[in-house]
């Protein structure tokens, strides 16, 4: 994926390019780190590269359930705040491989339901303190945006934490990841010692 969303040509295409886009991110903030580094915080935060990936994949697949049970509601996990509060831990057992593969596994459901969903179907506003009490019902398409929003936000924060950790900008890292040729402007990440 190239280090912008492709052209658009409707409404889908934007959606689906542009959340690609942001969903590839954070492939690129944990590219070449190891299990410790991708739970180490580099704020006050709990936030890591690992935990940020652990929360986009729970955030991913909140989402994408609730537009798939448009016009009804999903159903509620009994263990919804445990799920959320693991994703915000990155623990000894954890991997980062593990992780990825859990968050493209969403990734790629989030992308066909954008495909083959109906834009206009109702999502019925959950009931939590944050959501708004005077909007009964938001859209499939609302669900997405709103989904592209907390993924670029995310992914800027890590960015900052990856930055953090070893130096590694976002640009340096994709340009690594896609084995892009050095130029003046732009050196592809490499692991200390690659060549």
């Amino acid at each position: 994926m190239s280090a912008h969303a492709p052209a658009v040509v409707d409404e889908r295409s934007a959606l689906h390019g542009f959340l690609r886009q942001q969903q590839n991110a954070f492939r690129n903030a944990a590219f070449g780190l190891s299990d410790e580094q991708a739970g180490l915080r580099s704020t006050s935060s709990e936030l890591a590269v690992g935990t940020l990936i652990k929360h986009v994949t729970v955030g991913s697949r909140t989402w994408l359930l609730a537009a798939r049970a448009a016009p009804g509601r999903p159903a509620r996990a009994a263990d919804a705040m445990s799920m959320w509060a693991s994703a915000l831990r990155w623990d000894e057992e954890d991997s980062l491989t593990a992780a990825l593969e859990a968050y493209d596994e969403v990734c790629a459901q989030v992308l066909d339901a954008v495909a083959t969903l109906d834009l206009d179907a109702a999502v019925p506003v959950p009931d939590a303190p944050w959501f708004p009490k005077d909007v009964e019902a938001w859209s499939v398409r609302w669900v997405w945006f709103h989904l592209l929003e907390e993924l670029a936000r995310h992914a800027g924060h890590a960015d900052i934490i990856r930055e953090s950790i070893d130096g590694a900008t976002s640009i340096e890292l994709l340009a690594g990841r896609e084995d892009w040729a050095d130029t003046s402007f732009v050196k592809p990440w490499r692991p200390v010692g690659a060549a």
